[in-house]
Formats: structure tokens, sequence, C-alpha cells
């Protein structure tokens, strides 16, 4: 099985508009309080240590649970007409106008960003700064909130799609909602076939896929739903073949800036290239023309709000136009290519310079590795990632020798000792290939140095055996790292959608050999 995400934008009325953003507030309003349980236990742990402090998702939605039908979280006095003031608790007034799924999901986000941050705190310096919890505010934060798909007495699941028509959302408490998208591939999914269980020793009618659970978000001046879903594997002919020993060889990916992506085998033949369609850099004189509005108007009128819907819609459309792209060269060298090497990129740090940190963001190099990642599981492919400190743009693909200097303005890779000369991006694309293969290649076959074969100058060693499929300590960086069939990851709340305007995409068919 694997987990997949189906995303849909919403048509909702005016009504479920308000119960939309009615929902997302409530999630919002948990989330905090639930923050607030945890810094007001760790401040009376202060004076006593024996106070517990609520950290995980489940004593958080405990803690919650307890205090919204406590008389903390409302009360009203009544009045009799002898003057009797009784008190009297009712809680949280409006809990029920939502659905309870809503509070307790906002608490396992927050024991999730509780666990980030005691596991960076432990860790140190090493590893990735996660500082403690904020609160979330209105307006600067998201609108969004997350339901799971229970099944209600009736035997019915609470989430469920095309009920009454075909491009229609079911949500508790909210109702049946219009989508504008076409829903027929899920529907496939969730239709009953006639399916083989083990338990009845027989045949039965199941869906061959179930809806996990249901995110919903505004994303500009519109509302989007993101069914997460648990489908089969793909069928075996839309599969890679095992190539595990045989001479099929690796396909490198060397991401870049004037060239997106760029992919070529170990002998330098080139089968790919990809150019970014930059919506950062097309529409920027637009985001600075509508912040420029936001700021000129007065703080809390409505041209104000117009002018932040404005903006909104803007950022919204670039995000759109990166995601789709990101979605379509992934999934071009998945389906393409068995076995693809990629380098590990620093993007962190490079996007620290503040010459190029506008056009390394707009890239999107690190969403387009993590989509490789579960789409190559996907296609049952193989993802190697290649040693960060390999000088895959230095080296000469043909003899193996590195160059000292090689500027960024320099697009053509020329070798002093071979003579090789072969565009830069291809020739780092080559190497990253012929790293990968020296992963595989048993070392009876390994070349020879002296005999003129190919080398590779990776860390560890010349030519590296087969990689072993057993997990492996924390790798330091003289140790290469492999990423064999790794375990399905959830897409970022997004399949691939439809194109953005019918604009050409930058793909190229395979190329030709470009070594001379």
């Amino acid at each position: 099985m694997r987990h997949t995400t189906f995303r849909f934008t919403l048509d909702p009325t005016p009504e479920q508009e308000a119960l939309l953003a009615r929902h997302a507030g409530a999630s919002r309003f948990a989330y905090n309080q639930c923050l607030r349980f945890v810094s007001e236990a760790l401040a009376t742990r202060q004076i006593n240590p024996s106070v517990t402090v609520p950290w995980s998702g489940f004593d958080l939605i405990s803690a919650f649970n307890a205090w919204k039908r406590s008389e903390n979280a409302g009360r009203v006095f009544i009045v009799a007409q002898d003057g009797m003031i009784t008190k009297r608790s009712v809680g949280l007034r409006w809990r029920r106008e939502v659905s309870a799924q809503v509070f307790e999901e906002a608490a396992v986000d927050l024991g999730r960003a509780l666990a980030a941050y005691a596991k960076a705190k432990s860790v140190g310096l090493q590893g990735h700064r996660v500082g403690f919890p904020t609160p979330r505010r209105k307006g600067r934060c998201r609108d969004s909130f997350r339901l799971r798909n229970r099944i209600g007495w009736s035997g019915r699941c609470h989430i469920r799609i095309a009920e009454g028509h075909p491009r229609t959302v079911v949500l508790p408490v909210v109702g049946e909602i219009r989508v504008h998208d076409d829903t027929r591939r899920l529907r496939r999914l969730l239709r009953p076939v006639e399916q083989t269980e083990p338990s009845i020793q027989g045949s039965a009618l199941a869906p061959r896929a179930r809806i996990l659970f249901a995110t919903v978000a505004r994303h500009g001046h519109r509302w989007l739903i993101s069914l997460n879903v648990e489908a089969p594997d793909f069928h075996a002919n839309r599969r890679h073949l095992s190539s595990t020993g045989g001479d099929n060889g690796f396909v490198g990916v060397d991401r870049g800036l004037a060239a997106f992506a760029v992919a070529a085998t170990a002998d330098g033949l080139e089968v790919g290239r990809f150019h970014a369609p930059k919506p950062l850099a097309r529409r920027l004189r637009r985001i600075q023309r509508r912040a420029q509005a936001v700021s000129r108007s007065k703080r809390g009128s409505r041209n104000r709000a117009k002018a932040v819907r404005r903006l909104a819609r803007e950022h919204a459309r670039i995000a759109n136009i990166r995601r789709h792209f990101l979605h379509e060269v992934s999934s071009q060298l998945a389906k393409t290519h068995g076995r693809l090497a990629i380098e590990d990129l620093a993007t962190a740090n490079l996007i620290r310079n503040r010459h190029l940190s506008r056009a390394i963001a707009d890239a999107g190099w690190a969403e387009l590795a993590r989509q490789l990642a579960y789409k190559a599981a996907w296609c049952g492919g193989e993802l190697v990632i290649c040693d960060r400190w390999f000088a895959s743009t230095k080296t000469c693909s043909a003899c193996g020798t590195p160059k000292q200097q090689l500027g960024l303005a320099e697009r053509t890779f020329q070798c002093s000792l071979c003579g090789l000369v072969m565009d830069r991006d291809t020739n780092a694309a080559a190497n990253l290939a012929a790293w990968a293969d020296a992963l595989y290649m048993p070392a009876a076959q390994a070349p020879d140095r002296q005999a003129g074969g190919r080398v590779t100058n990776a860390s560890g060693g010349e030519v590296l055996g087969v990689a072993s499929m057993a997990p492996k300590p924390a790798l330091t960086k003289e140790e290469p790292t492999l990423w064999r069939t790794p375990e399905p990851r959830t897409p970022e709340k997004g399949a691939v959608g439809r194109p953005y305007g019918g604009r050409p995409t930058g793909f190229t068919g395979a190329g030709t050999p470009t070594r001379r």
C-alpha cells in the first residue's frame, strides 16, 4: 500500500464558507489553549517539581476535553425573582457548532511541535534548529483544520465523495460541498470491487483504497481540500523491473539555475533537460505593486482587506505554478528511469547567498528531491543520494581529473588532460551517474585507472562495491549515502494539477551525446 493525496478546490456557498472559517478559527483557538496549558504547567513546575506537564498529543487532548466542559471555559449567572444568584457551569458554549475532531487534531499538531522541539534540543547544535511553539495569530497563520475519517454508527464513513453529485465531498458538520475539479480518479479507487478476503476464506466486495483524513485550508481567496488516501501499489506493468546487479546504469540528475535539471547517463548521453518557469522572477513586479498597495492602505479598512486578498492571490499563483512544474519533472523522471542519482545539496546553506537566494528559493531544489524519493518508491525504482563533498561539477566525466577553478559563468567544461569539451551540467550529471554506478559495480568489473577507464574521486575510495541493504549507523561526511526504495511519503497536499494557462513547461526529449 502507498499513501497519496488528492487535492481539490472547493466551491462553497457563503454559509459554508463562513462555517469553514469557523472551523479554522476553532482549530487555532484549541492550539493556543493547549499551548497555554503547557506554558502554565512549565511555569508551575519551577515551583513544584511534581507537576505533570501535558506534552504528548494524547495528554493535550485529555486536558482540553476536561477544560472545555469545566467552569473555567464558561459559566453563566442566573438571577431568580427573589434576588438569589446561581452560578452554572456551561463550558465552551460554541463547542458543538464545530466538529470535535478539530480540537483533537489541533492538540495533536501541538504535540508534534513539542516533540520536534524536544528532539532538536537534545541533539544540540548538530541538528536542525527548532524553537518552542508560538501562538497562532489570526491573519498571520494559514486558516486550516484537519478531520479524521471515522466510521459512524450506521457503518458509513464521515468523509465521503460523490454522494449526491460526482463533484461533491461530504464533511462532518459542514455537510456536502461542491468541488471544481473532477473526482473520477478517486471515485475509481473507492469503488467496491471483488477482492480476496483471507479472514473469510473467500472473496468479498471492498474498495481498493480508503480515505484517512481530510485537510481543509485557505490558499489566497480559495478553499482547498486535501484527502490523504491509502491506495494500492501501482500495477506491475507500471513499475520498474528490479535492476540490481544488472546492466542498467544510473541516470544522474544535476540541479541548477540556468537549467533547472539535466539528466544524463554515465557515458555522457543527455536524456533530459528541464527549464524552470521561474514564476517568482516573472511576477516579481506584480508582487511589489500589490505589497505597496497594502502598505499604503489604512489598517482595518475595506481597501486594505481587498489589497491583502490581491497580494495573497499573487503568492498563491506563484506557488501553484512552481508546484505543478515540480510534479511534472519528478513524475517524468521517476516513470522514465528506474535508477536515479542526485546530489546532496545543502539548500539551507546555499540560500544564505544574498545574490542567489531568491533564484534558489524560486527553483525548489529541495522539493524536487523530496518528490523523487517517494515517487521512485511508488514506481519500484532506486534513488541514490551522492556524497555532498563529491565535486561532480569540477570533475571530468571521461578521465576523472578534477579541475581546480571553474567559475559560475563558464557553462562549458573543458578538460586540459583528455581534451573533453562538454556542457558543465551534462558533465556533472554524468559524474553523478558514474558515482552511483560505482556503488553497484563489483570489484572485478571495476575499470582500471592506468587502462584509461572511468574512475570517480568520491570520498571513501575510487570504486565502491554493491551497497548493503542492512540499516547503517549515522553517516559521516566520508561515507556515501544510499536511498534504496525508501518508504513512501505523503506528497505535500497536492497531486499533479491542471496546466497553468497552457504555457510550455520547458521539457525536452532525449538528446544526442554532447561529447565531442
